[in-house]
């Protein structure tokens, strides 16, 4: 139980790094959360802070759940649960999953910040990309279509957090692939989007309302100082 406890601990401390917040407090001497749209994510960080700071930032993040996935799961792994496992899933896989989801709730819901981080897209999909590297690709394709036929972050990403567990459905149920242990994976894809769709509840409002910027939009208020 305690290598359980100690690779879990290190995942979520690992997610709950603010990455935007310490890059705007420390280059700019502001609180990223008191601009643009107030969420400590890379998407605002792009708004406010321009494109190479919102690269940075999405790389970070997207680092830290492919990291607490593959690595952190590793580094204290060992060959037997503290519990029974009831799924198909390796016992290592087990744990990538559960290092990899206590990343994504340390970005959203990080110590260091007062539990106000960011929304969990890019730790979300550098975890996916440790579990299911297939479906991840699909997924970030998913979400590039959408991004470039509609300049919406949040609608790409929603979009992409949906086709993860759709890929899956599709590739066993439809075209008949063997896709390991597919019947827990697609319950842990399903919860992964549904916490990924509950961060993103206020911009699915404001999307429904026709209130949600566009990052074109972002981008040009910003390049005209009016933003």
């Amino acid at each position: 139980m305690i290598n359980m406890s100690i690779v879990v601990v290190m995942s979520y401390i690992l997610g709950s790094i603010p990455t935007a917040l310490l890059l705007s407090k420390w280059r700019h001497g502001f609180d990223i959360r008191t601009r643009g749209s107030g969420n400590a994510g890379g998407t605002n960080v792009f708004r406010v802070l321009g494109w190479k700071s919102g690269i940075f930032v999405i790389a970070v993040d997207f680092a830290k759940g492919f990291i607490a996935t593959v690595f952190i799961a590793r580094l204290f792994w060992d060959p037997t649960l503290p519990f029974y496992n009831r799924t198909p899933f390796d016992d290592f896989t087990i744990i990538q999953m559960i290092c990899g989801g206590a990343a994504i709730i340390g970005h959203i819901w990080t110590a260091f910040a007062g539990f106000r981080g960011g929304k969990g897209i890019a730790t979300g999909a550098g975890m996916l990309l440790g579990v299911a590297p297939v479906e991840f690709g699909i997924s970030a394709a998913v979400f590039f279509i959408v991004f470039i036929a509609y300049k919406y972050v949040s609608l790409g990403s929603v979009s992409a957090a949906v086709a993860f567990p759709a890929t899956l459905f599709v590739r066993y149920n439809i075209f008949g692939d063997q896709v390991h242990s597919y019947k827990t994976l697609i319950f842990f894809s399903l919860g992964v989007a549904i916490l990924l769709i509950y961060s993103h509840r206020n911009n699915i409002k404001r999307l429904i309302e026709g209130t949600e910027k566009r990052i074109s939009e972002a981008a040009r208020k910003k390049s005209l100082g009016t933003e």
